[in-house]
């Protein structure tokens, strides 16, 4: 069962934007890699607007996600791409229908 969350907001700076386009479709690859995260999606949400939703079956799960290559990749590459911080909010999964 997935119990636990994540929801990153991303804000590209001006100019960037394709850049976070791809950053996203490439970090499928790092969270492929990742046994307990059970679902991932980088999110278009408008023309500078990113978002990354991922769910997890417990806290270690999430815990070791916000320690792995994607989260410091991303930490990485943010100063460069995005004209803010990430925003990133844990929550808790009240339902879910995953293939599986």
């Amino acid at each position: 069962m997935t119990t636990k969350a994540l929801l990153v907001k991303l804000e590209a700076k001006p100019g960037k934007e394709k850049e976070v386009a791809k950053f996203l479709r490439d970090g499928q690859g790092l969270v492929a890699q990742e046994p307990s995260t059970t679902a991932w999606f980088g999110i278009r949400l408008g023309q500078t607007s990113f978002a990354i939703f991922d769910a997890f079956p417990d806290d270690a799960g999430r815990d070791a996600h916000l320690s792995g290559n994607i989260a410091k990749a991303l930490m990485e590459k943010a100063p460069e791409l995005l004209a803010e911080p990430p925003k990133i909010e844990k929550a808790d999964v009240l339902a879910d229908r995953l293939p599986g």
